[in-house]
């Protein structure tokens, strides 16, 4: 008779085990490895992304499954306690304080701590059962998740909070494999970075007007041919009059294969038949709306204006890739154009420096919110035009101010304010 107690109460301890490490994997399974086992034809991958779009019944099941085990054990041993030791507290505590350690260490702790460590595996094994037990228990479930319910809503309780979108689960991923060192910083950038391009507009990657490298139309022939060719970009601007005025985009290997037939006669060169249409879009359009179009049209460059049709700047195919994978240099290129490292560890910045670009250069983590560039940043935060020699401290950073023009800041010096 205490032998079938005791067997009794191993299997139904197991049983509970076995519920307990099937939570925590299915809980803890990752739902990426399943789908792609699953489009790879693993069919016990395919029952665990079942269970999965629908946790509340198979946490139901689980549940139910593991609190009935639990106290059958629990009455069983009590029983076994009581004819051992005959009626009385002494039996009761008996059999409370063994089955409390026995559940604890056996079909808790234990199991749980095997499935945390290895959640994929375990679950593809304990996913048919699993999927058994929600079936047979449905209605039983439904009854219970509709008691719980109304009970939460007479509670005040049962407002659904807002669901983790797809993109917060990625970035929260990225995070917590770069803080805890498995993922490196420069892939943690180039990966927040893809996701970034939804909340950028082209205003926030263009280059300013001001930095965009134009020739003028009305130049003599020879000279407009040496200034395109002495500039490190193969596309140039063409304005007649008014920078504002663009008339087209000069590419140099048109003006190259245009000009190589005139044998060094280029008072003959025709401009206007080389010269390719410009295509103007607006600064509010999402970034990641021209990398589509820019894939669409196949073209790498197009002109920025605002609401009012005025040139603002210029936005390229490698602008946007730079989003993502960080500053592109080739042999033409400036290195971290307009920021130039200081002895102390400071950095003299250029007003019309983006933010983003200033905080891939050095790993600062400065706010581009409600500004786009380094002045910009200084001026909304002082609330005022700044005069050179005025030094601020905002979000831990220090700014002296180096040079203005008028009314634009047009130098910086960036430190963290710890170090000066």
């Amino acid at each position: 008779m205490i032998a079938g107690y005791l067997i009794a109460i191993a299997l139904l301890l197991c049983l509970s085990g076995f519920f307990s490490g099937s939570e925590t994997a299915l809980t803890a399974a990752s739902r990426a490895r399943m789908h792609q086992l699953e489009k790879e034809g693993d069919k016990r991958a395919k029952a665990v992304n079942r269970l999965l779009a629908n946790r509340e019944d198979f946490i139901g099941a689980i549940l139910l499954g593991n609190n009935l085990v639990n106290i059958l054990a629990s009455v069983l041993a009590t029983s076994l306690f009581t004819a051992l030791f005959g009626q009385g507290g002494l039996a009761l505590a008996i059999a409370t304080g063994v089955m409390t350690i026995t559940v604890l260490i056996f079909s808790e702790v234990m199991p749980k701590t095997y499935a945390i460590s290895r959640p994929d595996s375990v679950s593809l094994v304990v996913a048919r059962p699993i999927s058994v037990l929600v079936r047979a228990a449905s209605w039983i479930i439904k009854l219970i998740k509709f008691i719980v319910n109304f009970i939460l809503s007479v509670l005040g309780l049962g407002t659904p909070g807002r669901p983790v979108s797809a993109e917060e689960e990625i970035r929260g991923a990225i995070d917590l494999h770069a803080m805890e060192g498995g993922v490196e910083q420069e892939d943690r950038l180039r990966l927040v970075g893809a996701l970034d391009l939804k909340e950028l507009t082209v205003e926030d990657v263009m280059i300013h007007r001001k930095n965009i490298q134009m020739l003028n139309a009305d130049l003599d022939r020879r000279q407009l041919v040496m200034k395109a060719l002495a500039s490190p970009h193969t596309r140039l601007p063409l304005y007649r009059g008014e920078k504002e005025e663009i008339i087209g985009i000069l590419h140099a290997k048109d003006l190259l294969r245009a000009a190589l037939p005139l044998g060094g006669d280029l008072s003959k060169l025709d401009l206007e038949t080389i010269l390719r249409k410009p295509w103007f879009v607006p600064e509010t359009t999402p970034v990641k709306d021209q990398l589509d179009q820019f894939l669409a049209r196949g073209l790498h460059f197009a002109l920025v204006i605002d609401e009012y049709g005025e040139l603002q700047g210029m936005i390229t195919l490698e602008d946007i890739l730079e989003e993502i994978v960080g500053a592109i240099h080739d042999e033409h290129d400036v290195q971290i154009q307009g920021v130039r490292a200081q002895p102390d560890g400071s950095m003299n910045v250029d007003g019309w420096v983006p933010i983003r670009d200033l905080n891939r250069a050095t790993g600062w983590n400065l706010p581009d919110e409600e500004a786009v560039t380094v002045a910009g940043l200084v001026i909304h935060e002082a609330q005022t035009i700044p005069e050179t020699g005025q030094s601020f401290v905002f979000y831990g950073y220090r700014f002296n101010i180096l040079r203005r023009q008028r009314n634009q800041v047009t130098g910086v010096n960036v430190s963290k304010a710890e170090a000066s």
